[in-house]
């Protein structure tokens, strides 16, 4: 361990980590070294950032132009009453800084779009798709295409969440799981509209941030062509597989397709 990356306190207080045979220093060393993009800090972004900085990722960013509304305390643990009307990137900034201060934690204090995507997520090596709307997801997904980067994907929905990672090592992308069909209602509905339980988020993010450390670490088995949905109301777990369409690999950029212009 003596030619290892990691500090003493760094071996320390990921010990737990570092114990797993499969993980070990290794792994943790991944962590360090590697940059993760979360677009979205709401629902699903607040577990992802938490257990992603809490499992000491080196470089971590926040995509996020929202304020804080009393609405969404309800399910996005990263704040409190106190930060009603503050913006959440700088809330989630610091609250992410006193969980783990050996991150380098950035905020991008923007929406994402078709002008600046490429831009703000080049410099990425895992992107995490914690968005609540069909359009900006396709505009992540084309960029992860035209820039060969994985899309950590999830959605929820009342009571049923579903994690994917799309364009893994030339697998499936998310216009292949969702294709764009002018006039037809896209399979994810955004939860505005219909409401949702506070744990689901919690739970879903926390499968997504476990793709996330799979894909950095080479550990376990990632979801690629495969999205695993399950239900909180009736503990149902089931996985659907994607069939990869070549056509949606040939994108140069934003653009191309429809559903994102």
């Amino acid at each position: 361990m003596s030619d290892s990356i990691l500090t003493p306190r760094e071996l320390r207080r990921y010990r737990k980590q570092i114990m797993i045979p499969e993980f070990g220093v290794e792994g943790q060393e991944k962590l360090k070294k590697a940059s993760v993009i979360v677009i979205g800090a709401g629902g699903l972004g607040c577990p992802v950032l938490q257990y992603l900085v809490a499992a000491g990722i080196g470089r971590v960013a926040i995509v996020e132009f929202d304020m804080v509304d009393e609405v969404n305390l309800q399910r996005q643990i990263l704040y409190g009453s106190e930060d009603v009307g503050k913006l959440k990137s700088i809330i989630a900034k610091n609250h992410l800084g006193r969980l783990n201060p050996m991150v380098d934690i950035e905020i991008i204090n923007l929406r994402l779009d078709a002008s600046n995507s490429i831009r703000i997520l080049k410099d990425y090596d895992v992107i995490v798709d914690a968005t609540d709307n069909p359009e900006t997801r396709y505009v992540i997904n084309d960029t992860c295409v035209i820039l060969g980067k994985p899309m950590v994907h999830g959605a929820i929905y009342k009571y049923e969440g579903e994690i994917s990672v799309f364009n893994y090592n030339g697998g499936p992308t998310y216009r292949c799981y969702n294709p764009f069909i002018e006039g037809e209602k896209f399979k994810n509905p955004v939860p505005a509209e219909v409401g949702l339980m506070g744990v689901l988020p919690g739970i879903t993010g926390t499968f997504m941030a476990n793709e996330v450390i799979k894909i950095i670490t080479g550990t376990g088995e990632v979801l690629s062509g495969k999205v695993l949905i399950f239900s909180i109301l009736n503990n149902s777990f089931y996985q659907v597989t994607v069939n990869n369409n070549p056509e949606n690999h040939s994108i140069i950029r934003i653009g191309d397709l429809p559903g994102n212009n």
